[in-house]
């Protein structure tokens, strides 16, 4: 593809997510854009990886490109987007974006006489100006800039800018076919080059993006992709070999998984979800890793029979409950737009519900570890002393114990585990074990 053909796909991409956006928002926009990747197999990995580039830079930074654009009193829209990333983000001349958008075949209409001036007035400007209102700079929803500086106080600017990165891309060893210093020799020698994790014991970092998934190691099952904070949560599930564990709301089972490892594959794990699509993708994982002890049902809601069923019989239950995703914004930069307020408020209420639904499993003596990839106090911190104060059996246990038997450094405050991209380079994770009396 030409250059320019690759600009005007970018355009089409954007402009295809906020269709998509409008009948529902909640599809990611990696799902949208492999989507039309898909649609067109005559591109080829250098233009997928430009448009690819391009589309997320555009969701990484759209914060500062709308508040641009308002101020020139242009519309937000994906090609005006566009040419304010490729000015200001990309650092093109007027002339370079002229030779991109020609009104030939494939490529962008030519420039409009306002689009010249609004690409004029921005040649040589930063994207990120001092004297921008902060949810512009950080790149963030309006409404979403007062509860996350509630939450994050002192470490606000700072987490926010960590925000705006690409995440680093993290692996867990499986340890029922292998260890971590056979993974980095097999990968070494597909050229791809990682290192051994800061904290999770099992963890590993690449160097750099890899297509990983091609590898003979991972088709294996020697390794499962898994952001660190991700595995240190699961490791928060000290589950022996032989107890028995619920993974709440267990998704596509990465957790299940590391779980399943820790456990030696001896034991039992249900691993339950309300969404057969999301719990669909966990049989061919099990299959590559070598798991035999997970159990998979797909449940109706918090109130399935299920939970009468396995009532106070439980040795561990994760919930890993579904939430603003605000931690994640490195690798899903696309939720700060998707996420609405009004999102945030019925999503408190589901984890309130989950939690009610999932204390049932615990049996005296058992632990429920609650966990979410969120920043925000309101589900946090908020939710677990509500549950605490509706439940009097269960008492928050300090996660040092685990800590000192399986990890090598102390991110947690009081009784609780806080990990934030800025301070840990983990994805934002909170996480409470909830111990039920005798």
């Amino acid at each position: 593809m030409k250059p320019s053909a690759r600009i005007a796909a970018s355009i089409e991409v954007l402009q295809d997510i906020n269709s998509a956006w409008e009948i529902h928002r909640h599809t990611p926009a990696d799902i949208l854009l492999g989507k039309y990747f898909k649609q067109r197999r005559f591109m080829g990995s250098k233009d997928r990886f430009f448009v690819g580039e391009l589309v997320y830079f555009v969701l990484r930074h759209g914060g500062a490109l709308q508040w641009w654009l308002e101020r020139s009193k242009a519309e937000v829209k994906p090609r005006h987007l566009v040419l304010l990333a490729l000015v200001l983000g990309y650092k093109h001349s007027l002339e370079e974006v002229n030779h991109l958008f020609t009104g030939e075949k494939y490529a962008p209409e030519s420039l409009s006489e306002s689009e010249t001036t609004l690409v004029s007035d921005h040649i040589g400007l930063n994207i990120e100006k001092d004297f921008m209102p902060e949810w512009a700079r950080y790149n963030i929803a309006e409404w979403m800039e007062a509860p996350l500086r509630a939450s994050l106080g002192d470490d606000f600017s700072a987490e926010m800018r960590e925000a705006m990165k690409e995440a680093p891309v993290d692996l867990r060893v499986n340890t029922l076919k292998t260890s971590r210093a056979d993974v980095i020799f097999a990968l070494d020698k597909e050229d791809i080059l990682c290192s051994p994790t800061r904290f999770a014991p099992n963890g590993l970092r690449l160097k750099k993006r890899a297509p990983i998934m091609a590898t003979k190691a991972f088709k294996d099952g020697w390794f499962e992709v898994q952001d660190e904070g991700s595995q240190i949560c699961a490791a928060l599930v000290a589950a022996q070999p032989g107890e028995k564990v619920i993974d709440f709301c267990a998704g596509a089972g990465g957790k299940s998984l590391a779980i399943a490892a820790a456990m030696e594959n001896k034991g039992r794990i249900l691993a339950w979800d309300t969404s057969d699509k999301r719990l669909n993708k966990l049989p061919k994982r099990l299959a590559r890793a070598g798991v035999s002890t997970v159990q998979l049902r797909v449940i109706g809601s918090e109130q399935d029979a299920a939970i009468k069923r396995h009532a106070a019989s439980a040795d561990w239950v994760l919930v890993d409950a579904p939430c603003s995703g605000s931690g994640t914004w490195r690798r899903n930069p696309d939720l700060k737009w998707r996420f609405t307020q009004e999102d945030l408020a019925e999503v408190i209420k589901t984890q309130a519900a989950i939690l009610s639904s999932a204390r049932q499993l615990v049996k005296p003596g058992g632990a429920l570890v609650y966990v979410t990839c969120s920043l925000l106090r309101e589900e946090n911190e908020a939710q677990l002393l509500r549950f605490l104060g509706e439940n009097s059996d269960f008492r928050v246990e300090s996660p040092d114990k685990m800590w000192d038997n399986h990890l090598s450094h102390e991110p947690y405050v009081g009784s609780v585990l806080r990990l934030t991209p800025h301070k840990d380079g983990t994805d934002g994770f909170f996480a409470a074990i909830l111990r039920r009396e005798q």
